[in-house]
């Protein structure tokens, strides 16, 4: 029957040609059109007694089928996609011709991109060769077979893979049907995860940053000023060094203004650490959106090598600092912002994670609220009951631009306007001087007797006196 078919076409092909030659043949002169005429009734004579009846044989042969016929086979190709397993038609090159839509779930690979490309491609490459190898022993009708694989998006979830041969009726070759499972040839259940031991070094950093939060909060608890500046200079002092390499702190006021700089203490840094304090905030593109729309920002290996500006000479500042992680974290979003803290990582350093940005932004707000706190009354006798927290030994120098003279408070100004210095106060006792003492009662003055009360029995004859 194949070649039957083959014949048929090649014969079909080269009919197709010579039709093509007689069209040109129009253009010949008219005395000639003749003999082109003669040839065109030959090919028509042979279609009609060779191809059409070898066209009719082949129509009977294969069968036409009938509407039943086609309905059973949209049931069959309904039941393929809508089978809750996933399912994969290949041949013996593990090339796809149909998945369902399980399997397309399963890979992530849609059905037509999947479609005339090997399924063996989608598994990890130590399991290529042996699925290929067990697709070709099926399809030469060895027998099914069963193996476990592990797909590249998914190599942590073995898979059994059950192949079996199928062999369509109106097709030549056998095809292998793929059905995957989950978990592994050993047994049909997925194997439980193993335990997940606690690790050391996560719950040390874990611990250590708890103390860090804690000493965030202990040291805005007991400053003795709520003034913006003093606030974001100890904060950013509780951070250097403990957390971060650099630590640059910014105030939001009418426009940014650059508060304090803690960075390395070594020499080789002291010109980048002035640099750095004497930058204009508003040139730093990551600062600018985090004040103005309260957008934070972790990156570890920072593409935008511009996004915290340059120095004098052009150079980024990312650059010449060796920043190898940031965080730029707004103070008070969401609602007004009052401050940007930025911190760095260089070199070799940890990069931040997702963790540490999250405590990040616990103590942010700690901050912002220590900052939008308002002052205590201007009590002179008030005293702190404890002494401010002071931080661990510092590992950072510190630039920091000068800061403005606290405000004196209304009621100081209103109280000394009342006061007139012409008016003469109170009289206060000299302390050489005796103080006026009133007399006591109760002690008998050595001056004056004591009045004599009448005795209620009578005269005691002791006395010596008579009672006429």
């Amino acid at each position: 029957m194949t070649q039957t078919e083959d014949g048929f076409g090649e014969e079909l092909a080269d009919f197709v040609r010579r039709v093509g030659e007689l069209r040109t043949a129009r253009a010949r002169p008219v005395g000639e059109h003749s003999v082109v005429l003669d040839a065109a009734l030959f090919e028509l004579q042979y279609v009609a007694e060779w191809l059409w009846p070898r066209y009719e044989q082949m129509v009977a042969a294969a069968g036409i089928s009938s509407p039943a016929e086609r309905q059973e086979r949209q049931l069959l190709k309904a039941l393929f996609q809508r089978l809750p397993l996933p399912v994969a038609l290949v041949d013996r090159e593990t090339v796809v011709r149909r998945l369902n839509f399980a399997a397309t779930g399963l890979t992530g690979v849609r059905a037509g991109y999947a479609t005339g490309r090997p399924l063996a491609a989608l598994l990890t490459p130590g399991d290529r060769a042996a699925f290929r190898s067990q697709a070709a022993a099926v399809a030469r009708g060895e027998g099914d077979r069963g193996l476990t694989v592990r797909l590249q998006q998914r190599p942590e979830e073995p898979l059994l893979a059950t192949l079996t041969a199928l062999r369509p009726a109106d097709e030549p070759q056998p095809a292998v049907l793929v059905v995957f499972q989950a978990g592994s040839a050993r047994g049909s259940a997925a194997a439980p995860p193993p335990p997940r031991v606690p690790d050391l070094g996560e719950s040390t950093r874990q611990a250590e940053l708890m103390d860090l939060v804690d000493d965030m909060a202990s040291t805005l608890l007991q400053l003795p000023s709520t003034e913006r500046t003093l606030v974001l200079e100890e904060a950013a002092r509780v951070l250097c060094g403990r957390f971060a390499d650099w630590i640059v702190a910014d105030l939001v006021d009418s426009g940014l203004r650059r508060a304090i700089c803690l960075g390395p203490t070594d020499s080789a840094a002291s010109a980048l650490l002035h640099a750095v304090a004497d930058q204009d905030p508003a040139s730093c593109p990551m600062v600018l959106e985090a004040a103005r729309a309260g957008n934070g920002v972790l990156q570890v290996q920072p593409e935008d090598i511009e996004g915290f500006g340059r120095d004098a000479s052009g150079t980024p500042m990312l650059a010449r600092a060796e920043v190898s992680s940031l965080m730029c974290v707004p103070l008070g979003a969401p609602g007004p912002v009052t401050g940007v803290l930025t911190l760095f990582r260089t070199g070799s350093a940890r990069p931040f994670s997702m963790t540490e940005g999250r405590a990040m932004d616990v103590m942010a707000r700690h901050v912002a609220l220590a900052m939008q706190r308002p002052p205590a009354p201007d009590d002179r006798s008030y005293s702190a009951p404890c002494g401010p927290v002071e931080p661990e030994q510092q590992t950072c120098a510190s630039v920091s631009s000068p800061r403005p003279p606290h405000p004196r408070s209304a009621a100081a100004d209103d109280e000394d306007l009342r006061a007139d210095p012409a008016e003469p106060g109170p009289a206060v006792p000299d302390a050489a001087g005796p103080f006026p003492e009133e007399p006591d009662p109760a002690v008998p003055d050595p001056g004056g007797p004591f009045p004599e009360e009448p005795d209620p029995a009578g005269p005691d004859p002791a006395d010596g006196r008579n009672n006429v």
